[in-house]
């Protein structure tokens, strides 16, 4: 086998990621010829609106906050072989408690009020998650399916408290102000990007850290590879998926939570627009690396402030970007098709030289 294609077979899983995301790109194009639309114009209006100036770029890291909180909740179970569809639900209940602590005035000083936020949202989505682990491990029921619709029951809730007990003064569903000292700070004055991009990014570092060097990590990680095997080498795996789903939850509560003491500045009703299910294609995108995650929030945040910007300079909708999420979870779930384009999966010869030789 040929040097290139051994260089291909160790690093499948970046270049299967690489050449999803360019193939999503390319079809994506050929579909906006389809209907009728210059898809060179369009990326190059993209690109100028996610990364030409200082305030596109900072609205970039802004949309990619989320997403990076959304894909580690999601690679997180995935690791312990859960399809965790939820972290909406748990992102919205993250958020809802956040609000709650945030806009009632306590006797805190301004830091730990924002602690207090944070952390209690945390609690939140992340005893939603341990709810759906509870359920798959005591009930053996199907986590794509509690999770699915617990969905519904947790965004409808939230709507029923801030469109009635919650809800403030005027026509928007929303409760009332987060306090302004349990509200994160600006990094650069004049822009709306606050030290929420950073946590996200300690975020990514600490689910690296505890994916791989804790006990509970290399559990996790057993699990994911061979459920039995790790049953017969004494792991408890009700206890170990159990765990990941708090944990995935958790992380999901943690992007409400700082998504309202940031952008929201409180709770208001459908404030995402998908966040946790957007957060399966920026996990696919990263094959599942927590750092690669970083970067791959980093780029679906472009794309969604691009087509933002192309909405206000075209008439080029703005659901391709939704097109392009999709087609590269598409192309990521389909490894021997894309091992198949870059030639990596072709028997060697005799001799040692493959067919591309």
């Amino acid at each position: 086998m040929s040097k290139l294609s051994n260089r291909l077979m160790k690093t499948s899983p970046i270049v299967i990621s690489l050449v999803s995301f360019v193939l999503a790109i390319l079809v994506s194009c050929v579909i906006m010829l389809l209907c009728g639309y210059d898809p060179i114009f369009a990326y190059s209006v993209i690109i100028e609106g996610s990364l030409g100036s200082v305030r596109s770029l900072t609205n970039t890291l802004i949309q990619a906050t989320p997403l990076i909180f959304t894909g580690l909740a999601f690679m997180v179970g995935k690791k312990a072989t859960l399809i965790n569809l939820g972290v909406e639900g748990q992102m919205y209940t993250g958020a809802m408690v956040a609000a709650l602590v945030g806009m009632t005035p306590l006797p805190l000083p301004g830091i730990l009020h924002l602690l207090l936020a944070l952390v209690c949202g945390v609690v939140g989505g992340g005893l939603a998650g341990a709810l759906i682990g509870f359920l798959k491990v005591r009930f053996g029921s199907n986590e794509v399916i509690t999770t699915t619709m617990t969905n519904f029951i947790i965004i409808n809730f939230c709507d029923y408290l801030v469109n009635y007990p919650l809800k403030a003064e005027g026509a928007v569903a929303q409760t009332n102000k987060i306090v302004d000292g349990a509200l994160l700070g600006k990094m650069i004055p004049g822009y709306q990007l606050t030290w929420a991009i950073v946590i996200a990014v300690l975020a990514a570092l600490i689910v690296k850290f505890v994916l791989e060097k804790t006990r509970f990590g290399y559990e996790v990680r057993a699990v994911g590879l061979n459920m039995k095997a790790a049953e017969t080498a004494g792991i408890k795996v009700g206890g170990v998926m159990m765990k990941a789903m708090l944990f995935s939850g958790a992380l999901a509560g943690l992007c409400g939570a700082v998504h309202v003491t940031s952008v929201g500045k409180r709770f208001i009703s459908g404030f995402s627009p998908g966040y946790g299910f957007s957060g399966i294609s920026v996990a696919a995108l990263a094959s599942d690396s927590p750092l690669g995650i970083i970067l791959a929030g980093i780029i679906f945040g472009a794309l969604k402030t691009g087509a933002m910007y192309l909405n206000m300079m075209s008439q080029i909708p703005t659901e391709f970007v939704s097109v392009i999420q999709a087609l590269v979870v598409i192309f990521v779930s389909a490894p021997l098709l894309i091992r198949a384009l870059i030639g990596a999966d072709r028997k060697p010869k005799k001799g040692g030289r493959s067919h591309a030789e």
